[in-house]
């Protein structure tokens, strides 16, 4: 069921049911995550590795460092600028978080997501949520409360409706070493948002899943879709292939085609990615088509998200 009544969320989170809940990035599917096996539904109902760690979502700084064994300066400036925000913080987790939700680590994903109904949710209850995106794992994200009823509907009580993700890609999720930001997954927040507070970032070089979204496969349509150069150039090869293009900006191209913006906008690119994506993926097509995106700001974001989406 679909609804506006937080109460009604927050009742059946006390009870260690699993809730749709909204963000500015992604629909989550939040569960009490001081309740083990509540968490453990989570991972249930989207068939999600147990190895893949989930990120704990608390309503304030303040609740946030609860969970925290070890709350540096960096962390504070971080969450001073962009809570609440599309930022996730890795930080050493305090022993009130169960290890279900940091997948054995020793290490916690926090933030304070910018969403009026689940701020209202979060500020409702005692205990923060942990809440990865609310689909079938390695599936196209959901940014609407419907996408989310249409495929794990079935397995939730309730989907708190908070309109389209206007955001529309996962958080940003950064780790603290040696006095700078390590960036685990581009996401809301641009490298250039991190540097232009006048902290020094750099990008991940460990292999290892430390944090959500980092799976080499991910955010997959049911159909093949492919990252090409040109899109005019790639059906001139493949004359016979029914094909769908997802689109930039309005441009001439021989097959149908789904507009992600009228102008190269890369956040409104990003806002609509996965609801186009979607969108695509219910057309009676074989082959979903799209441009690499321009590598800047989000369009780091978009372009992670399209790799670990790409047919390989």
């Amino acid at each position: 069921m679909i609804g506006t009544d937080v109460a009604r969320a927050a009742s059946l989170l006390q009870k260690g049911k699993l809730v749709g809940i909204p963000t500015e990035t992604v629909y989550g599917l939040a569960a009490n995550a001081l309740n083990p096996e509540a968490v453990a539904e989570i991972y249930r109902v989207k068939n999600r590795p147990t190895f893949n760690p989930l990120i704990l979502h608390c309503a304030s700084i303040e609740q946030a460092k609860k969970y925290i064994s070890v709350w540096p300066s960096l962390a504070d400036k971080l969450a001073q600028t962009f809570w609440p925000g599309s930022m996730s913080v890795l930080l050493p987790k305090s022993s009130l978080v169960p290890d279900i939700i940091t997948a054995g680590s020793d290490m916690v994903v926090v933030r304070v997501p910018n969403h009026p109904l689940t701020l209202s949710l979060l500020q409702s209850l005692d205990f923060p949520l942990a809440a990865p995106s609310a689909n079938i794992s390695n599936t196209v994200s959901p940014t609407t409360a419907l996408h989310v009823e249409s495929t794990i509907g079935n397995e939730i009580d309730y989907v708190l409706d908070g309109g389209r993700c206007h955001i529309g890609v996962e958080s940003t999720i950064v780790a603290i070493q040696d006095s700078s930001v390590v960036l685990l997954r581009e996401g809301g927040i641009t490298r250039e948002d991190i540097s232009g507070i006048g902290l020094a970032v750099r990008r991940n070089t460990n292999k290892e899943v430390q944090s959500p979204g980092q799976l080499k496969k991910h955010y997959a349509t049911s159909k093949k879709l492919l990252v090409v150069n040109s899109i005019n150039e790639w059906l001139s090869k493949n004359r016979n292939d029914n094909a769908i293009a997802l689109l930039y900006e309005h441009k001439p191209v021989d097959c149908p085609f789904l507009l992600l913006s009228n102008n190269y906008n890369l956040s409104e690119i990003a806002t609509n990615l996965f609801y186009t994506m979607r969108e695509a993926d219910k057309s009676d097509v074989d082959v979903i088509l799209i441009e690499h995106v321009k590598l800047e700001g989000i369009g780091r974001a978009i372009a992670d998200r399209l790799n670990r989406a790409a047919t390989t």
